[in-house]
């Protein structure tokens, strides 16, 4: 009987695998694309991220970022507020017509993933009740923004990854409900990884839910290689959070198109970096992402564009790039 369960099982898990690989025979070629755009990464590599931004805007002619408000840069000391870098984020978009997703919450895009401030580590009771004053701080200052298209409530709340306290559904549900109570015109993304989770606990709570994508990946002991399926993988997921969570808004929120090295990756040489990322396989993330067929597409690995561009001198992701966002949809 136990091998008979066996067999049936690996039948199974060889179906769907082969489901998954189908080829797709259309794609959403009007599917918009944006970009993530990290204020404290681009310094973390060395460049200046107001020069950085701008020639995202500028030169590459993106018409929709995301933007992750880092509470530990804006309130360092408790009730002391310093929002002037994301005020000037905020107010070059609105010159250029670009269109923000405005993150909130401790755990927010880049490494270490959580930006808490010390002074809010005492206990978690702290940094709770902390955290939901300065969520209510960002939004009664942004809400009359009309540059900002929607909100995004922490990321990737589910997966427990980076320097971050445990995932508590409860804390989740008492931040969406405070910014639905601050702002109720505007819809809230809630996200999730593409390939570590089924979605469904943060599609039920989220009025549009934003997925990652990534392809070529980098594991100690395995090394590179590439995700073993294709878009049904995400057209599948999204059948279970139409059924399952009654979502039927899905975008992918954060498409690789930078490297997944071991360490970081700046650190790395070149040819290490361009194992996992090279101007062909952003071109080919971006296809595989219309197959799934979602309306919008962000992409995640601006800043190392222009880092190659401005000190490696290597352009040539960064006009790959240009490109993409040129392209007539």
């Amino acid at each position: 009987m136990l091998v008979w369960i066996i067999a049936i099982a690996l039948a199974v898990i060889v179906a769907f695998f082969i489901y998954f690989n189908l080829p797709v025979s259309q794609k959403n070629d009007k599917a918009q694309l944006g970009v993530t755009f990290s204020s404290r990464y681009a310094s973390d590599i060395g460049l200046d991220w107001r020069a950085t931004y701008l020639a995202t805007l500028d030169d590459l002619g993106v018409k929709k970022i995301r933007l992750p408000v880092y509470w530990d840069l804006v309130e360092k000391t408790e009730g002391q507020y310093d929002f002037s870098d994301i005020d000037w984020e905020l107010e070059q978009a609105k010159k250029r017509n670009a269109e923000i997703v405005l993150v909130v919450g401790q755990k927010v895009p880049r490494w270490p993933e959580c930006a808490i401030p010390d002074w809010a580590s005492s206990s978690d009771q702290k940094r709770q009740d902390s955290l939901r004053s300065f969520i209510e701080v960002v939004i009664n200052r942004y809400k009359n923004n009309s540059e900002i298209k929607y909100w995004q409530v922490e990321n990737e709340p589910f997966l427990l990854f980076g320097v971050c306290p445990a995932p508590n559904p409860n804390l989740l549900d008492s931040e969406i409900a405070l910014v639905r109570r601050l702002d109720s015109s505007r819809k809230i993304i809630v996200t999730d990884s593409g390939e570590l989770s089924l979605w469904i606990q943060a599609a039920s709570r989220a009025d549009i839910f934003g997925t990652t994508m990534y392809r070529n990946v980098y594991k100690a002991g395995v090394g590179y290689y590439t995700y073993p399926i294709g878009p049904r993988f995400f057209r599948f997921k999204y059948g279970l959070i139409n059924l399952f969570a009654h979502q039927q808004n899905a975008v992918v929120m954060e498409l690789q198109a930078e490297p997944w090295i071991a360490g970081y990756t700046t650190n790395a040489p070149l040819e290490e970096q361009f194992k996992s990322m090279t101007p062909d396989k952003l071109k080919a993330n971006v296809d595989y992402a219309r197959q799934v067929g979602f309306p919008e597409i962000y992409l995640w690995g601006v800043e190392w564009w222009y880092w190659l561009k401005v000190q490696k001198d290597y352009p040539q992701v960064w006009d790959t790039a240009r490109e993409l966002f040129g392209e007539k949809v």
